[in-house]
């Protein structure tokens, strides 16, 4: 059950935000378009209250029930930034407005770009995390909440393997393009 409502959940953020951009700069109902896009964060708190309901009720916990806490602790993390992000490439592609923000092509200015997504990504893990162990400390039984442990072991590898990339653009920095004058 839980890996159906996250599947929805994705399927549903990206139909709400493409319908509340489409509504904003095609349809220009702006009213709706913001009704739209307030509506996302919701598909998070249904995602939760879901994962509560299905562990209350019993069910023994699952990869499934990481991976909640991980899309929810993504969407508090990303959510305002990737609707950001769609919301320019949007206006930029269908209604004239300016190109979309770029980061850095290189320098130091690289390096601090991607030491801050990593800081997020580490945020993001220390979120899921407490989602865990709120969820494993909500369900109180060790032998149901093993694979809650075991998942945020797992997902431990994301944040140490997304510090290549900032390690790496501090150590071999790409030259920083250079503008004509």
């Amino acid at each position: 059950m839980i890996l159906a409502i996250i599947i929805g959940c994705e399927v549903g953020f990206w139909v709400l935000l493409g319908l509340g951009l489409a509504s904003r700069y095609l349809w220009g109902m702006r009213r709706l378009s913001t009704v739209l896009l307030i509506s996302v964060p919701l598909l998070d708190v249904i995602l939760l209250i879901a994962a509560v309901i299905d562990m209350r009720g019993g069910a023994q916990a699952a990869w499934h029930h990481g991976l909640a806490a991980a899309y929810i602790a993504y969407s508090v993390v990303f959510g305002h930034r990737t609707v950001k992000w769609a919301d320019a490439a949007f206006a930029h592609r269908f209604a004239g407005g300016p190109q979309p923000w770029k980061p850095p092509a290189g320098g130091m200015a690289r390096a601090r770009y991607e030491w801050g997504i990593w800081l997020r990504i580490v945020l993001a893990y220390g979120i899921a995390c407490a989602l865990l162990f709120g969820l494993i400390r909500l369900v109180d039984d060790p032998s149901r909440t093993a694979a809650l442990t075991a998942f945020m072991g797992g997902l431990l590898k994301v944040p140490l393997i997304a510090v290549l990339w900032p390690v790496s653009y501090t150590l071999f920095p790409k030259k920083a393009a250079v503008s004509p004058e």
